[in-house]
Order: C-alpha cells, then sequence, then structure tokens
C-alpha cells in the first residue's frame, strides 16, 4: 500500500493526459516520506457512463481514493493527503479553468486482519539500491 484508485468522466479524453496524471499522484506520494515505495500503485479507470449534477454532458469530474494499510496517525495521514490532493489539484488547474470540473479525494484505512497481499517488488527495489 498505498494504492490510488481515480476514476475519471469519459469527456475528459484529450484534455487530461491520465498517464501524466497518474505520475503527478506517484511523484507526490513518494515525495510525503510516509509510504514505501515498492507499494505505491496509482491506476486510472475511464467511466463510460456516468451522470452529473443537472445532467449537462460538459461537466467533468475526476475522484480518486487511496487504500492505505493502519498505523499512521491522522496528523501524518492528514498531511500526506494533503500534499497528493494539493498536487493533484494544481494539476488539474487548466481543468478547472476551461470546464465545470469537479475533484475529490479520499483516503480509507484497510484493516490488517482482512487484507491479504503477496509482493516482490520490495525486496527487488532492497536488492537494487544495495547493488547500485
Amino acid at each position: 500500500m498505498p494504492h490510488f484508485t481515480i476514476e475519471y468522466s469519459a469527456n475528459l479524453d484529450g484534455r487530461i493526459d491520465m498517464s501524466l496524471v497518474c505520475e503527478v499522484v506517484r511523484k507526490a506520494a513518494v515525495e510525503t516520506d510516509i509510504f514505501p515505495l515498492g507499494g505505491i500503485r496509482v491506476r486510472a479507470i475511464k467511466c463510460e457512463h456516468y451522470a452529473i449534477a443537472d445532467a449537462r454532458n460538459d461537466y467533468g469530474f475526476l475522484d480518486m481514493v487511496l487504500r492505505i494499510g493502519e498505523g499512521r496517525d491522522l496528523a501524518t495521514r492528514q498531511k500526506a493527503g494533503d500534499h497528493v490532493f494539493q498536487a493533484l489539484s494544481r494539476h488539474l488547474d487548466p481543468v478547472f479553468a476551461a470546464s465545470k470540473f469537479a475533484l475529490s479525494f479520499d483516503m480509507q484505512i484497510n484493516d490488517k486482519d482482512t487484507s491479504w497481499k503477496r509482493n516482490n517488488i520490495h525486496d527487488a527495489l532492497k536488492v537494487e539500491a544495495a547493488h547500485g
């Protein structure tokens, strides 16, 4: 963990480079210094079917959810969340300026007793760091 899942309205295609959005979020997560590098995942899912407000088709949205493991206090989570949100929000300033747009971000804590994981990326990064 952390795992970021981004859902966005299909009408943002052509206005937003979602690969770049994922990289902005990944980089901001690294900058927080609270997440293990090997656990960071950012994925974006285009929503082809959606309805917003009064059903105008020019409204857009990007909703991001972050799932993290237990063990970080509220102040640490808030500081990290604010850093990631501000980086993403700044990146999307042109979308806000050019259109009606909604951006949201929520953080969820996974219960370790009901969360299973298998990951060998952490070990690979340790070996790489040790051998340059």
